[in-house]
C-alpha cells in the first residue's frame, strides 16, 4: 500500500515533466491569446451551425439516440476530473512543504496561500501544471453542449455562455498567475467527479436519485466559489496584495454573471412547474426525475 502510494504520488506530483512545468506561448499548446478567442468562437459557430442543420433536417423534436457516447464522456470526464483532484492536492500539499520555510518570513499560512498567491508569482510548477491540464480539458467539458444539441435540438445560451466563460477563465489563471484557482480546481474537480460519476450511473439505465442532485451540487460549487472570493478581497488587503487581482475582478464579474443567469433559469422553471400544478405530483422521485430530464437539456 505504501509502495503503491509513492508511486501514485511520483507520477502525480514528482514527476519531472510536473515539478518543471512553465506556462509558456511557445511551450505550451494552446497558450496564446489567438488560439483562445479562436477556438471559444469555432466552438459556438460549430454549435449554431449544426442547431440550424438539425432543424432544417429533422423536423420531429423527437430525441436522437447517441448510443453510449453520452455515457462515455460522462465516464471519461469523472476520472478526468478525478485525476486532476488528486493531482491538485498531492501538488499544492508539496509546494506546501517546499516553500513553508520561505512564508514564514511573510507570515503567511498555507490557507492563505490557497486563497492569495504572494506577489511576483510565476505560472510555473507542480499547481500550474494541474491548472493547465484543467484548462485542457474545458474543451472535453464543452463537448456536452452538442450532446444536447443532436439529441434535442436545443440550443441553450446558458450552456455556451458558461462553457466558453469556464475556458477564458482557465486561461486566464495561468496567463496572470490568478490568485484563488488551487482551491478553485479543487472544488470544481471534487464536484464535477461526483456529477460526471451520477451522470454516467444514470447514462447506463441505474436509478436516478429522488431530488435533483446535479442542480444541488451546482448549487453547492457557486456558493463555495462565492464565499472563497470574498476570502480573496479580504486577504488582498490584509496582505498588501494577491498576485493576478485584475484577472480575479475581471473572474469574479463572469462568475457573478455565471451565477445570476443559473439562478435565473432555475427560478423561472420552478415557478413555471408550479403554476403547470407538477410541484404537486405524488411522489418526490417523479418530480426529481423530470427536473434531471430538464437539466439534461439545458445545463
Amino acid at each position: 500500500m505504501t509502495s503503491s502510494f509513492h508511486t501514485l504520488r511520483y507520477y502525480l506530483s514528482e514527476h519531472p515533466s510536473i515539478v518543471g512545468f512553465r506556462w509558456s506561448h511557445t511551450q505550451s499548446w494552446g497558450s496564446t491569446w489567438s488560439f483562445l478567442f479562436t477556438s471559444i468562437a469555432l466552438y459556438i459557430s460549430a454549435a449554431v451551425v449544426l442547431h440550424v442543420l438539425l432543424l432544417i433536417l429533422f423536423r420531429h423534436r423527437r430525441p436522437l439516440p447517441l448510443g453510449p457516447l453520452p455515457a462515455a464522456h460522462s465516464l471519461c470526464m469523472a476520472l478526468i476530473s478525478a485525476t486532476i483532484f488528486a493531482g491538485t492536492v498531492l501538488s499544492a500539499a508539496a509546494e506546501i512543504r517546499d516553500s513553508r520555510w520561505l512564508w514564514r518570513r511573510s507570515r503567511t499560512t498555507p490557507f492563505q496561500w490557497l486563497l492569495c498567491f504572494p506577489l511576483g508569482t510565476r505560472p510555473s510548477g507542480r499547481v500550474f501544471f494541474w491548472s493547465y491540464i484543467y484548462y485542457l480539458s474545458r474543451f472535453l467539458h464543452a463537448l456536452r453542449s452538442f450532446n444536447a444539441i443532436i439529441r434535442y435540438r436545443k440550443l441553450s445560451f446558458f450552456k455556451l455562455f458558461n462553457h466558453s466563460i469556464s475556458i477564458f477563465m482557465s486561461f486566464l489563471w495561468l496567463e496572470f498567475s490568478q490568485s484563488f484557482q488551487v482551491l478553485a480546481i479543487l472544488l470544481t474537480t471534487l464536484v464535477y467527479s461526483v456529477v460526471y460519476g451520477y451522470r454516467f450511473w444514470t447514462a447506463i439505465g441505474l436509478p436516478s436519485a429522488c431530488f435533483p442532485f446535479v442542480v444541488n451540487c451546482q448549487i453547492v460549487l457557486l456558493s463555495c466559489n462565492l464565499v472563497c472570493h470574498f476570502g480573496v478581497l479580504l486577504l488582498h488587503f490584509i496582505k498588501g496584495g494577491c498576485n493576478g487581482i485584475g484577472a480575479w475582478i475581471f473572474n469574479s464579474v463572469l462568475n457573478g454573471a455565471i451565477l445570476f443567469l443559473f439562478l435565473n433559469f432555475y427560478v423561472k422553471r420552478y415557478l413555471r412547474r408550479i403554476k403547470a400544478g407538477v410541484a404537486a405530483v405524488d411522489g418526490g422521485c417523479l418530480v426529481a426525475e423530470k427536473m434531471e430530464m430538464v437539466k439534461e437539456k439545458d445545463i
